[in-house]
């Protein structure tokens, strides 16, 4: 494998967090493979996550959207040689939406890796399946490729030392209760949050609440209803995903609802509790041994997530 494309077609920045496991462990599997990444949104590894140091370039073919617009179909293969690209020895499509993998596989490849319609675009189909990524393309591929998880030692120095300013001491929890894509309502109550919060200080744990710095309207409330709460965030004058999971490495545990900071605390591989209510939790939730999972649909039989009791997640802590 001289060069590998991976197509992603989430918008969130959770969404391409969830794929840094997959990128190492293919990088570690093809150790002289170039790897490209292509995006729908702006999410990409030389962007907004480069301090996670996924050596990973972006593919750019000026197709705002990529996949998402019909008319795609007529471009992709001229801007591919525009650019002067080598065409790719294998393809992998992360999402299942037709049109969007009708349009991917028009970039010159050797292998094409979908579950679009039951593998029917891929070179070929996998006789067993799984649900797991990294199987499914090691039966895909017939080759072993083995799970390398990301480590919080390989976050730049700078954010390492600052998280431990940040947070110098210990018996801290952390919260993360804002949705960055406001198309499904999955907030649990902000009253419940202040409620559960309290309840921790009882424990002799100190509230720590990830929240953007300009909810100031949100930071006061908190403030003024949890006494001792921190914010660590408004402390420091960087500001990135990776020191979001450099705080997290210094939490006990965390508890957050189904959004980006999610996976951006995911990757410190700390205890979680995770709130889901209409977003499948199959799906989304971090893929660790440490995450412990409310989801209303399987408690409530609900897809609203203030079904789910303070009490219910007190109990887990």
């Amino acid at each position: 494998m001289k060069n590998i494309l991976i197509y992603n077609s989430g918008g969130g920045l959770g969404d391409s967090i969830q794929l840094i496991p997959l990128i190492l462990s293919l990088k570690s599997h093809y150790k002289k493979t170039k790897f490209y990444y292509l995006g729908a949104h702006s999410n990409h590894f030389s962007g907004k996550l480069k301090e996670y140091s996924i050596d990973i370039k972006t593919l750019n073919l000026d197709l705002k959207y990529f996949g998402f617009r019909w008319w795609h179909l007529f471009f992709v293969k001229s801007r591919f040689e525009q650019k002067n690209f080598q065409k790719f020895d294998l393809i992998i499509d992360l999402q299942t939406k037709l049109r969007n993998s009708l349009i991917l596989k028009l970039i010159p490849h050797s292998l094409f890796y979908s579950k679009t319609f039951n593998y029917l675009l891929s070179s070929k189909k996998n006789k067993i399946k799984s649900i797991d990524i990294i199987e499914d393309l090691s039966i895909f591929l017939e080759e072993k490729i083995k799970l390398v998880e990301f480590k919080t030692n390989q976050l730049p120095k700078q954010l390492i030392k600052e998280s431990k300013r940040l947070l110098p001491n210990s018996n801290y929890i952390g919260f993360s209760l804002t949705q960055g894509n406001e198309y499904r309502k999955k907030s649990w109550s902000i009253y419940k949050f202040i409620s559960l919060a309290n309840k921790t200080t009882i424990r002799n744990k100190i509230p720590v609440f990830f929240i953007e710095k300009e909810r100031y309207e949100l930071i006061e409330k908190i403030k003024n209803q949890v006494p001792g709460a921190i914010f660590p965030e408004l402390h420091s004058n960087l500001s990135c995903p990776a020191l979001v999971t450099a705080l997290a490495s210094r939490l006990d545990m965390a508890i957050s609802i189904d959004n980006g900071i999610m996976h951006m605390m995911g990757l410190a591989k700390i205890p979680m509790i995770v709130l889901f209510g209409p977003t499948n939790s199959n799906k989304f939730a971090p893929k660790n041994n440490y995450t412990k999972i409310l989801d209303s649909k399987k408690i409530y039989n609900s897809t609203d997530i203030n079904m789910i009791s303070v009490d219910d997640v007190f109990n887990e802590i």
